[in-house]
């Protein structure tokens, strides 16, 4: 149904009946600046209040400041609310709130928005004293219309103007207003949210704000034909709703890391912004370096000193810190790196999701540098890995890599509040005589782990150094040596390889095709599994958190399965393009690891668009790949 509503009367199916849902997916895009993301976030945070199950995907243009109603400028964020517990943003959005027609032309292209999708534009536009800025308004409202989206009309400007004097901060507030009456969220836990972001600045502020949510949710309920229900279930359990980056930044402080080394870098700065905050109150320092190598330096001469420090970047970043790294796998000192992957190659998408860091990670360093890599797969996830790294860094006195991405680090979803252990913590900084004879490189012959010489134990003088060096530190170019050293730095992973369980298989044990991934995909990769077996289809799903070193008993599990394919987000050839064969063909990072190690016909379907793949997509796919499969047998 279309409707245009831009006056303050009461319409005559503004009462009608709630209409029950199980999930539904909004949109809020604006230009830059305009505050769609907290109106977004704030909805997603009533609604976990409330709750329900969300996810949100943050939609932030490629320029850091774009040109006002463009089309590749769109600003804002996507919210999936479910009835159920939601594990990643889903696929194409039922409902948007759009601050202009441009945002929204850049969204319709995108194929973002689901076949008649509801939508509520900001309709100053229509009177704008710029004529062309009138003409192209109007002619995409109608467009809009004639595709069979439902446009409502929405005067945010003028209602705005009635309460603030400058609408443009206050439009997401009355927006705000406006979803919740539409799905029905307490107006009680609006008002309490609405303090808590605004509680740094005055009552007043406060006050003005919620004044404008009472505003959208009165205009709403007046003029909206809409209404929506998610059955909500509160957890018996307390939960938290926080940001990839933010559990990230959480995870450091629990796991009783306390230095942090770090140089700004999209998306991963926010992490340690949050660190910056709140870290000095319990004993923490967050380290501004003048750029990602002397980050890198700073947390490995820290870990030195007795611990472990940590250093948060994105892949220009961890580039720039792979010859460090070199030296504290030489050195044998711990350290946690993470990496919240972004598009790539050099500046690349900075703003935009790929997992397109996975071999770096792996082989970036020159020579043989063996290195732990962990892929968390959900918010939740992002905490507890790290906790996780520290002890494995410390352990066996590695680098270990934590490759999140740019999904994880803006989602936000509930899980449980975390309950603090002693176990995740680091012991005392070991200071007790070091016996006579021992070496500070005293390898292991079946583990290749040597205790840990800390500056300061008596009897533990030696000199550090990264060149190649036999068992007592001393510089040496003996060829034996040189092999010795690499053989126990190697055997540190074999050694953390037997501790790792095999990974559970997510539907059947055995069927006709088995999806493999890492990191943010799992949500995805699981829900199309969950769909094509209600289709009868013999899917299932495998997913790695360990890629280096793998798991024991991946092999025997491809063994139950006729087909193995992964889901990644980075870049594979397409078979169907006229130049590829079996022999040129590039596959994607973990289908050429799998290949390699366990000698299987690993296929592989990616995406590198900057977006995070959607679970119909994967389920298009799969359909796709096994139908081609029984042709071709």
């Amino acid at each position: 149904m279309s409707a245009t509503a831009t006056l303050d009367r009461p319409s005559s199916t503004a009462a009608r009946a709630a209409v029950p849902l199980a999930e539904h997916i909004i949109e809020v895009i604006s230009d830059s600046g305009e505050g769609a993301q907290r109106c977004g976030q704030s909805l997603a945070a009533i609604a976990a209040r409330m709750g329900n199950g969300i996810w949100t995907t943050e939609i932030i243009p490629a320029e850091i400041q774009p040109p006002a109603r463009s089309v590749a400028g769109a600003s804002g964020i996507r919210i999936r609310i479910g009835a159920q517990r939601v594990t990643n943003g889903g696929d194409q959005t039922e409902l948007v709130v759009a601050f202009n027609e441009q945002v929204l032309i850049g969204r319709v292209r995108a194929g973002e928005l689901k076949p008649g999708a509801t939508i509520l534009l900001e309709s100053m536009w229509r009177s704008h004293r710029d004529p062309a800025i009138v003409a192209s308004y109007t002619e995409t409202v109608e467009a809009l219309r004639r595709d069979g989206f439902d446009v409502h009309e929405v005067p945010l400007e003028e209602r705005c103007r009635e309460l603030v004097s400058d609408p443009r901060k206050g439009k997401n507030m009355f927006v705000l207003g406006i979803l919740c009456n539409l799905y029905g969220f307490d107006a009680r836990l609006a008002r309490e949210q609405i303090a808590r972001i605004f509680g740094k600045k005055d009552a007043k502020v406060i006050e003005s704000n919620v004044m404008l949510y009472e505003a959208g949710a009165a205009w709403g309920e007046a003029n909206l034909p809409l209404r929506y229900r998610i059955p909500a279930q509160r957890s018996e359990v307390p939960q938290i709703v926080v940001n990839g980056n933010t559990a990230i930044a959480l995870g450091v402080i629990a796991s009783g890391m306390d230095i942090c080394a770090m140089y700004p870098i999209t998306p991963a700065t926010s992490a340690s912004h949050y660190l910056s905050e709140i870290f000095e109150k319990v004993g923490g320092l967050v380290h501004q370096a003048e750029d990602e190598i002397a980050a890198c330096a700073f947390a490995i001469g820290a870990s030195y000193a007795g611990k472990c420090a940590v250093t948060i970047t994105s892949g220009p970043g961890f580039s720039l810190k792979q010859e460090a790294m070199g030296l504290a796998v030489m050195a044998e000192i711990p350290l946690v790196v993470v990496n919240v992957q972004r598009g790539g190659p050099s500046t690349g998408q900075p703003t935009k999701v790929e997992q397109g860091d996975l071999l770096t990670a792996i082989y970036g360093s020159h020579g043989d540098a063996p290195k732990v890599v962990m892929a968390p797969c959900s918010i939740e996830d992002c905490f507890y890995s790290i906790i996780t790294a520290r002890k494995i860094a410390e352990t066996f006195g590695m680098v270990v890599v934590v490759l999140s991405d740019a999904s994880l680090a803006t989602a936000q979803q509930p899980f449980p509040r975390p309950q603090f252990s002693e176990d995740w913590l680091a012991p005392p900084v070991d200071q007790t005589p070091v016996p006579p004879g021992a070496k500070p490189y005293d390898w292991d012959p079946v583990t290749g782990l040597s205790r840990r010489f800390q500056p300061g134990q008596p009897g533990g003088m030696h000199t550090l150094t990264g060149l190649a060096h036999d068992r007592n530190s001393r510089v040496a170019y003996d060829p034996a040596i040189n092999e010795e050293g690499l053989r126990a730095r190697s055997l540190k992973l074999a050694a953390l390889q037997k501790t790792l369980k095999a990974p559970t298989v997510f539907g059947g044990d055995s069927g006709d095709m088995l999806l493999v991934g890492w990191g943010s995909t799992m949500g995805a990769i699981e829900e199309a599994v969950t769909r094509l077996r209600k289709e009868g289809l013999a899917v299932s799903a495998m997913h790695l958190r360990f890629i280096q070193p793998m798991p024991s008993g991946i092999r025997e599990i491809f063994k139950r399965f006729r087909h193995v394919m992964t889901i990644e987000g980075n870049w594979s050839d397409k078979p169907t393009d006229e130049l590829i064969d079996e022999d040129n063909r590039r596959y994607s990072a973990l289908a050429m690891m799998l290949r390699a190690r366990f000698l299987v016909d690993v296929d592989c379907w990616s995406e590198a668009r900057g977006q995070p793949i959607k679970p119909g997509d994967i389920c298009r796919v799969v359909r796709e790949a096994m139908q081609r499969k029984e042709r071709e047998s």
